[in-house]
């Protein structure tokens, strides 16, 4: 199952509801190491059906099959969720996230470390991300960032204008529970892009105020 895919729901019946591959992963998830025969009591399918998605399950990354040997006869193979696995269950992180900056932001002695916060981590990116732009073009530093949004989850695309100027879409903000309360994160999205790029950069849309995509304006060298 593809991460694009809807998420699966903690707590649904096995037996009910979703296809069946979620409902494969969510028993799995819920019960550990399983065999194709009791997922196929549990779901109530054939054991050929479960092999087939478990088979699909493994090409996708989600899925770990294993042969266990047995005293007497042909070892039993089980099937287990991989580490990759996990990301197809849901995730409140941003919830987390901004209930700590809500904590620092009532008290005035922590306020100021929020802007620190965001200030640290789009040094870290930069730190981490600035190697792979040495060298190269302007128009291969933009394709270069649209590489990097993407492999975030950004749902990045490049159109270029003329020789200098390129437009840089995102449909897909990650962090657009963070944006949407802390402009900060947004702030300092911008001032990575300008440092990366190392040419004018602007924002004309985004996300976390509603429009329908995040648009970067991508100009000459500043």
């Amino acid at each position: 199952m593809k991460r694009s895919e809807r998420d699966i729901t903690n707590g649904q019946d096995p037996k009910a509801g979703g296809t069946t591959r979620e409902r494969i992963l969510l028993l799995l998830k819920t019960s550990g190491r399983m065999s194709a025969n009791e997922l196929s009591i549990k779901l109530e399918l054939t054991e050929m059906a479960i092999r087939r998605h478990m088979y699909e399950l493994e090409r996708e990354g989600s899925v770990h099959i294993m042969s266990i040997r047995q005293s007497m006869g042909r070892p039993l193979h089980m099937f287990e969720l991989t580490a990759a696995a996990d990301d197809l269950f849901p995730k409140n992180y941003h919830t987390l996230t901004i209930d700590l900056l809500a904590e620092l932001e009532e008290d005035p002695e922590y306020a100021p470390l929020i802007d620190r916060m965001f200030e640290g981590r789009k040094r870290k990116l930069h730190e981490r991300y600035s190697p792979r732009m040495k060298g190269k073009s302007l128009e291969q530093r933009v394709h270069e960032l649209a590489v990097i949004q993407n492999a975030g989850g950004y749902m990045a695309q490049v159109e270029r204008q003329n020789d200098n100027e390129y437009m840089l879409y995102e449909y897909n903000c990650p962090i657009t529970g963070v944006a949407g309360k802390y402009g900060q994160a947004c702030n300092c999205e911008l001032a990575l892009f300008r440092s990366l790029l190392e040419v004018t950069v602007e924002r004309t849309e985004c996300l976390a105020k509603g429009d329908s995509r995040c648009s970067y304006s991508i100009g000459s060298k500043s």
